[in-house]
Formats: structure tokens, sequence, C-alpha cells
């Protein structure tokens, strides 16, 4: 049976410190509350510990990485517990009974266990890292080394919530106009399958000479019934070739200028990078985490090639003596680089790859010059999409990734000893401007939404509709 090592205080408050004998925790517990006694501090005897290792407890099977929520809501209880006077042993047993089978439950035990073998929390915790990452480890790190540890367990959950709030709000942005694209296009692809096969045919049994827009909107259903499959190989290839890029070192930071440059999205993506990365930069500053170490987090948390070399730049010049601002400043414009160009030319020739597939493909029912025609249509709009892509590239390729205020801002704070607190006012200010860009879009969809549908319904009535009053025409 285990032995029990445990601090308590009788009914005077008076300090008691003894041992039991249990075969449990909870059992140890109830019976030195019978006693008398309000228990402060419970843990496994080293020495019974070391004896049955073959006592561990049972990890349940758990798939994946713990759930940023869970992580959170688990940070901001164990500040609630420890901000209570209750030992972190002791806390992190009560977290982990109450949490649920999974990564995050197996990581506490590991935890648990590691301290009761005279770890410290920040060492027990670095051993999970697919749960607890770097910067999560060294700001318990800097809270153990100055005493604070509930105000930065506070400060840690508070950053969490704040990026959890962030992601949320982007994704649940984005669920309205998916669904709408997903449900036109199944109406649409509904029409091509089974309503312009029946004009085809009763065309066909007339014998009329079709005009070139229902020749091509023919081709479409047909390409969509018999090659469907292509309109999913097509998009599956161009995404395979990007990911296939991005595992090279250059090919990532091409895609990744790429993405900065997109109109539009572009600017969110930015706005939300500098919001995380100067939130994680602040919160660690003000945690007592030294300057060199907390760019190092701030870079593996920045997610984009050309951040985290901007934050390399910055690293090594305040080795040498340098302020933040400086080197931020001389390396935030990109300037050109070739896989970003060619990630740029990728995009321009989709819409005439596209078009070329549904001309390569088309079947009885297209006249041949009519072919042709789309054929060279087809071509046209893979070079010309490709030339207009690069060009426009090449005039923004010269922006700047982080604005003078942010800029500013970092100067401002160097110089008057609060950089935290002036990053904390960079991230809120971009915090609500990825609001503000989010709502908008999700306003301006909507409209371009029902622009295409009407657009793409336009066209299939008047295509269908152009041999029927030629017909009609011709029998009067």
């Amino acid at each position: 049976m285990p032995t029990f090592q445990f601090e308590a205080m009788d009914a005077t408050g008076q300090e008691i410190k003894d041992i039991i004998e249990a075969a449990t925790e909870e059992e140890a517990q109830t019976t030195i509350r019978q006693m008398g006694y309000f228990v402060t501090k419970i843990q496994v005897k080293k020495s019974a510990a070391k004896a049955a290792p073959g006592q561990k407890k049972k990890r349940p099977f758990a798939i994946g990485g713990a759930k940023t929520k869970h992580i959170c809501a688990f940070t901001r209880q164990l500040s609630i517990l420890q901000d209570a006077g209750l030992p972190i042993l002791r806390s992190l047993k009560i977290l982990e009974n109450n949490c649920k089978p999974g990564k995050l439950k197996n990581a506490l035990m590991d935890v648990c266990d590691e301290i009761e073998m005279g770890s410290t929390l920040s060492e027990a915790m670095s051993k999970c890292p697919k749960v607890f990452n770097r910067l999560y480890v060294n700001m318990i790190k800097a809270g153990e080394a100055g005493g604070a540890l509930e105000t930065i367990l506070q400060r840690l959950a508070d950053f969490l919530e704040s990026s959890e709030a962030l992601k949320r709000k982007v994704k649940g942005a984005l669920i309205y106009p998916i669904a709408v694209v997903i449900i036109a296009g199944l109406i649409l692809a509904l029409i091509m399958k089974f309503i312009v096969p029946t004009f085809k045919t009763m065309f066909e049994e007339f014998g009329l000479d079709l005009p070139p827009p229902t020749q091509l909107l023919i081709a479409m259903s047909d390409y969509i019934v018999k090659y469907w499959f292509l309109m999913l190989l097509i998009p599956f290839c161009y995404f395979l070739l990007t990911k296939l890029i991005r595992k090279f070192r250059h090919g990532r930071m091409g895609f990744d200028m790429y993405m900065l440059k997109l109109p539009v999205f572009g600017k969110l993506v930015e706005k939300n990078i500098l919001a995380r990365t100067t939130r994680t930069l602040g919160t660690l500053v003000s945690s007592g985490v030294p300057i060199l170490e907390a760019l190092n987090i701030t870079r593996e948390t920045a997610g984009n090639a050309l951040f985290e070399r901007i934050f390399n730049k910055v690293t090594e010049a305040i080795r040498e003596g340098e302020v933040i601002s400086k080197p931020m400043r001389e390396n935030s414009t990109p300037g050109f680089h070739p896989m970003a160009a060619f990630f740029w030319m990728l995009m321009g020739t989709f819409p005439g790859v596209m078009v070329l597939s549904v001309a390569l493909t088309a079947g009885r029912g297209v006249a041949e010059n009519s072919m042709e025609s789309l054929l060279m249509v087809g071509g046209v709009m893979t070079g010309l999409g490709a030339l207009l892509c690069v060009m426009f590239y090449l005039l923004k390729m010269r922006a700047r990734v982080i604005d003078e205020l942010v800029v500013n801002m970092v100067d401002v704070g160097e110089e008057t000893g609060e950089l935290d607190t002036m990053l904390y006012k960079v991230a809120d200010t971009y915090d609500d401007e990825v609001n503000v860009m989010t709502e908008g879009l999700t306003r301006l969809i909507e409209p371009l939404l029902i622009c295409f549908l009407g657009g793409a319904v336009g066209f299939i009535v008047i295509s269908l509709f152009m041999p029927l009053v030629k017909m009609i025409t011709s029998l009067a």
C-alpha cells in the first residue's frame, strides 16, 4: 500500500507534518479529515513512488494534440487555484481529475508524476511539448523565477483567450459564404446535369444551328456530367503542387509572401499576424522573459516565413547592440522573390486551364469551329491571366508588411521603458482592425455571391432561350 506524505493544520491553526498509508490519495485525504486536520499538501512519498513503478496511473488512449480552448480553460482554472493559495501539485491533481480523457489529461498525469519526483512545474511541462509549447513553458519559468506564478498564469490565460476569440471570430465569419458557395455550386451542377441535357436532345431533334453561347453551355454540361472528376482533379493538382513547393525553404517564403499581397485577404492575414506576434512579445516581456528568448518564441508563433525572417534580423541586431525598432523598419519591405512571382503566375493560369479542359473534353453538339474558338479563348485567358497577376505582384512587392505605426510605437516603448504596454496597444489596435475587416468582408461577400449567381443563371437562361426564339421565329 502506498505511503503518503502530508502537511495539514489542526483546529488551533498549528501545522502538522506526518505520513499515512492508504490505497489512494482520496482515501488518505478522507482519513486525515476524520482525524480533525485540514489538508494543505499531500503527495506520495518519494521512496514509495520509486519502489512501486508498476502502480503508475494508466493513461487513456488519445489521438492528436490538446484543443486550445481546453488549454485556455485549464490555465484560467489553475490561476484561480494558485491565487487561492493551494499547493501546485494539489491544484494540478484537482484539474486532472476534472479533465476529460484526452491528450491534456495524459499530459497533466505526466506533469504530476514529474513534480512528485522533484521537478519544477516548468521542467515538467517542457516534457509535454505537444500540449505546452515554448511560449507556455517560458512564461511559467519566468513566473517561478519571479515568485509571481499566479500573476503569470492570469496573463497567460488572458493571452490564450484573446487569441482563441480572434480565431473563432474569423472562422465564424467564413461559415456563411462557404455554405452559400457550396449550395450554389450544387444547384448549378443539378441544372447542368438534368435540365441542359434535355434541351440539348430537343435541339438535336429539330436540327438547329446553335449559337456560340448555347454550344458553350452544352460543352460545360457534358464536362460536368462526364468529366466531373476533372473539376476536382485540376484544383487538387494545383494544391498538391503548392504543398510540394512549400516543403522547400524558398518555396515556403515565396508562398507566404504571395499570401501577404493578395487583395483584401492579404491585409487581413498581415494584421492578424501582427496582432498575434505583438501580443505574444508583449506578454513575454511583461513576464520577465529575456528579450532574445522572447523574440525567438515570438518568431515561432508568427506562422509566416517573411515575419520569421524579420524577427531573425531583429534578434541579430539586438546581439550587436541595436534597438528593436531600427531593424524592424529596415527589413519590413519584402522586395522581389521568384517563387512569389511563380505563385502569382499559377493563380492567373487557373481560369484559363479550366476553360481549356472544357474545350478539350467537348463532345457532340459543339461545332468544330466553336471548339477551336474555345481553345483559343482558353489559351489567351491562361497567358493573359498569368501576365496580369505577375504585373500586379511587381506593383505591390515593395509595400511594407509592418506599418510605420508599429515601428514608432516600439521605438517609443523602448525609450520610455514601457515596451510591453506599447506592444499591447499595437495588438489591441490590430485586433480591432481585424474584427472590422472581417465584418466588412462578410457583408461584401453576400452581394458578390448574389451577382455571381445572377450572372450564372442569366447566362444559362439566355443560352437556352436563344435557339428557342430562333426556332419559334422560323416556324412563324
